[in-house]
């Protein structure tokens, strides 16, 4: 499909969906049809993709872009596009109904109607849904199991009898009582846990000066009940805003988070969580702007402001949407300083670990999408289930070590980590480091220990690819290898990688190739995850090495400590800081030790401190 041959395509606001086979591919909307499609076709990325594969397009003109907006949303909804970003699994999520009755009843349901009733929702599965309404059942007297509409019994039901239902069904309700229950009850649902504890306890006081004791039992149960879920708790966050929703949004690849809290009278009383798929080529901004089309066409309580971890067009549109729904003004934006900074960090913390923990659940069923991703990019002949990566470390040629790190499906192998001290040198070279520590690898006792990764990820650029491309030649070893330089992430390829990286003994081969990927793609992240392991991995080992040999000179000068304590307090103490801060009591702990010995060690160590510091006039 070229724009030129598209029909004149009107410049009114409406909603336009390309096509393939008459299935709809994208779907977006418009202020002006004309030029929006036009940008299609001149972008790259996602646009590029579906412009070239799609066969048709149709358009629905709109009396105004917010109408469109809300069109755009019921036909994402209908079709779910493969180009749009989707919520994963998306389905009509589960609400709370309180009917419209004199005497009403809360249910549960997937459907809202315009009955009069108040809707509460929507939550994020039925299981959450259900729960609230366990607990709202135990805690408040509302009918049950009398029907809908109201049908009247003959006699009483066991929740009557357990003080569980006020009776309308029998006659037995005073309406004034039914009403101050369902208020609480909207209070509770709507996040207002105060008024409602208020209240109670005035009642209460009322039943205990009337000496009516079991109806003053039964509102302290309730009270109690109502603090502990929902009032006298520490909260993450209190704020002067009575009402707001805050979001934080994360992205890796195609997957992403949205999480959503809700803050009622100034406090967090809920959270919502979406995972979305198809956000491969997508903003962090239109991630955030799918979950508001999703979430805010269906919330039946939307609040004065909504904060938002990142920006995008069409949020004007939503809150003039949102405003009208509400009949009141409701405004989203993005904090710039301030509390509401931290509101949205929370958010955003906690979006990315709940992607952290999609993703291992993808990882524990081998469904890493970093895996296949990285099989994709780097032209592997399968998925790299085993990958070692490998770095050194040293602080002016002392103490040369380097670091082999294990990773399978995605997940480190810390069982399988190895650490290698760096022999013969005494000055920094990092590609004689890396050759020696792939040599060792693949030719010494741990050639025959571990089986040969899928891949090999080495942390530097073109020089330390190339020592251990020469030292899997000399120890006659196929296996792919990739670089990861610090500078922007960039992968470092050599000439030939994949199956046929190496076609036969001898060939030389070097590093021609370098691969910039967005931060956010899978197979970035796990070559990243990879190699901040194996630096922590060397980093510490080089640390402890380095300490000890700090013990080892102080302890040459310390008289009457021998060979065997100096060995002893090695084991013990990994560094001179942990043996200066440990008491007189600690240090004579370690066998060998004596209590006199010991205070020789903390007093050498104390004049050895005061001399090295500094003179100040």
């Amino acid at each position: 499909m070229l724009f030129e041959d598209l029909p004149v395509l009107p410049v009114t606001p409406g909603v336009y969906i390309f096509r393939r086979g008459g299935v709809p591919i994208y779907i977006g909307k418009a202020n002006n049809i004309r030029s929006r499609v036009g940008q299609h076709f001149k972008a790259g990325g996602k646009s590029g993709k579906f412009t070239k594969l799609a066969e048709s397009l149709e358009f629905i003109t709109a009396r105004n872009e917010v109408e469109a907006l809300i069109l755009e949303a019921n036909l994402i909804k209908q079709h779910r596009p493969h180009y749009n970003v989707l919520l994963k699994d998306d389905k009509h999520y589960p609400f709370l109904k309180l009917t419209n009755e004199a005497y009403p009843m809360l249910v549960v349901t997937r459907r809202v109607i315009k009955d009069g009733a108040n809707y509460y929702g929507p939550y994020p599965d039925a299981g959450a849904v259900r729960r609230v309404k366990h607990l709202i059942d135990t805690m408040f007297p509302l009918r049950k199991n009398s029907g809908l509409p109201l049908q009247k019994k003959a006699r009483p039901c066991l929740n009557f009898h357990m003080g569980r239902c006020l009776g309308p069904c029998v006659d037995r309700a005073d309406l004034a009582e039914y009403t101050r229950v369902v208020e609480d009850v909207k209070n509770l649902l709507e996040g207002r846990a105060a008024p409602v504890i208020a209240r109670l306890k005035d009642d209460m006081k009322v039943a205990a000066q009337n000496r009516d004791f079991e109806q003053a039992a039964r509102l302290r149960d309730r009270v109690q009940a109502v603090e502990k879920l929902f009032g006298t708790e520490q909260h993450a966050f209190v704020s002067d805003e009575t009402d707001l929703d805050f979001l934080g949004a994360a992205q890796a690849g195609e997957f992403a988070m949205v999480q959503l809290f809700r803050m009622r009278g100034g406090r967090v009383v809920g959270r919502d969580k979406r995972f979305l798929t198809g956000a491969e080529d997508s903003s962090l901004g239109e991630i955030v702007e799918a979950f508001v089309q999703d979430y805010y066409t269906q919330a039946t309580h939307v609040p004065p402001l909504i904060l938002l971890p990142a920006e995008f067009e069409d949020a004007p549109l939503w809150s003039e949407f949102l405003s009208e729904k509400a009949g009141r003004k409701v405004s989203m934006r993005t904090p710039k300083r301030g509390d509401k900074v931290d509101l949205v960090d929370m958010a955003q913390r906690n979006a990315n670990t709940g992607l952290e923990s999609e993703m291992a659940l993808l990882e524990r069923r081998g469904d890493h999408p970093g895996l296949d991703a990285l099989r994709e990019v780097l032209a592997l002949p399968d998925r790299p289930w085993r990958i070692e990566g490998y770095d050194n470390s040293n602080l002016f040629g002392t103490n040369i070590v380097s670091g082999m790190v294990v990773f399978e499906g995605g997940r480190a192998r810390r069982g399988e980590h190895r650490r290698f001290k760096v022999r013969g040198l005494d000055h920094p070279d990092d590609y004689t480091s890396m050759k020696q520590t792939i040599s060792r690898r693949f030719t010494g006792s741990l050639a025959d220990k571990l089986p040969l990764p899928d891949l090999m990820l080495i942390d530097g650029g073109r020089g330390q690819v190339n020592a251990a491309l020469d030292a899997l030649r000399e120890a006659n070893v196929r296996v792919p290898v990739v670089g990861l330089a610090k500078r922007e992430e960039r992968l470092i390829l050599p000439a030939r990688f994949g199956a046929q990286w190496w076609l036969e003994s001898g060939t030389e081969i070097g590093v021609n190739r370098e691969l910039l990927l967005p931060h956010t793609h899978p197979a970035l992240r796990v070559l990243i995850g990879v190699r901040d392991e194996v630096h922590n991995y060397a980093v510490t080992y080089h640390r402890k090495l380095r300490g000890q040999d700090m013990l080892k000179s102080v302890f040459d000068d310390l008289p009457g400590i021998g060979q065997k304590r100096k060995d002893a307090l090695l084991e013990h103490f990994t560094s001179l800081e942990d043996l200066a801060a440990a008491p007189v009591e600690q240090i004579a702990a370690v066998p060998g030790m004596t209590t006199r010995a010991a205070q020789s060690v903390k007093d050498f160590l104390q004049q050895r401190e005061a001399n090295a510091a500094p003179i100040t006039n």
